[in-house]
């Protein structure tokens, strides 16, 4: 006899709209397949965005400063939740520091162009920016360029997250910073070794009743009843 996560239909990862009747939540990897000109950015199955006005708009409004020229990428992996104005700065805002001035002459042309090429310029790199699995990210926290929010991570509202976050950890604040651990750094490593979001979906409808409520022992014992 079939359970009842088996026997209702498993939601659509490349469903735009996955919750019906609500528009202000989208899933990015589809949204992100109608505009093929962004090629820097990936998205993982089942992360969503919500927003009541510009949902759809995410990739265009959200990740800022996106000019492509620095071939730096912005990576989200699976099951993340998106909230309200959550932004990703990339590279190409980041002006170049190593002389008196910031102001980036050569974007505007002429005179100011010639003196100093655009490509001689000492631009700052900080390289690509990661998110991985199952990370919630609070209303309108700021991600700055070349930063990774581990798997589990929980980003507080209005956070502005300058540097890396470890799994499962609970960064908030402006610059964020840790707050606490959601798991012990070993219970962390043994959720990360489960990777839970890699399994096959119908899988992971079995798990949810532990994914919601369990603790780590039982998503094991669960993982290894499946095998």
């Amino acid at each position: 006899m079939r359970s009842k996560a088996e026997a209702a239909a498993l939601p659509d990862p490349d469903a735009l709209h996955p919750v019906p009747n609500k528009p202000r939540i989208v899933f990015l990897k589809p949204l992100l397949a109608t505009m093929p000109g962004i090629t820097n950015c990936a998205v993982g199955d089942f992360t969503y965005y919500d927003d009541p006005l510009h949902a759809k708009d995410f990739f265009r409004r959200n990740v800022i400063y996106n000019f492509q020229a620095s071939g730096a990428r912005l990576e989200i992996g699976k099951f993340c939740a998106l909230a309200t104005g959550v932004r990703f700065m990339m590279p190409d805002a980041m002006h170049a520091m190593a002389g008196p001035s910031t102001y980036p002459f050569g974007i505007m042309g002429g005179a100011f162009a010639s003196a100093l090429p655009l490509a001689d310029y000492p631009w700052r790199e900080s390289g690509d920016t990661v998110l991985g699995h199952d990370i919630w990210l609070g209303m309108e926290a700021l991600v700055m360029p070349g930063v990774r929010i581990g798997h589990g991570a929980v980003i507080g509202a209005r956070a502005v997250v300058t540097r890396d976050v470890p799994d499962y950890a609970v960064a908030a604040g402006n610059p964020a910073v840790v707050r606490r651990r959601r798991f012990a750094e070993e219970d962390a490593a043994r959720l990360v070794a489960l990777a839970w979001w890699d399994w096959p979906a119908a899988r992971i409808a079995r798990a949810i009743p532990v994914l919601a409520k369990g603790g780590v022992t039982a998503l094991e014992d669960f993982a290894a009843a499946e095998a």
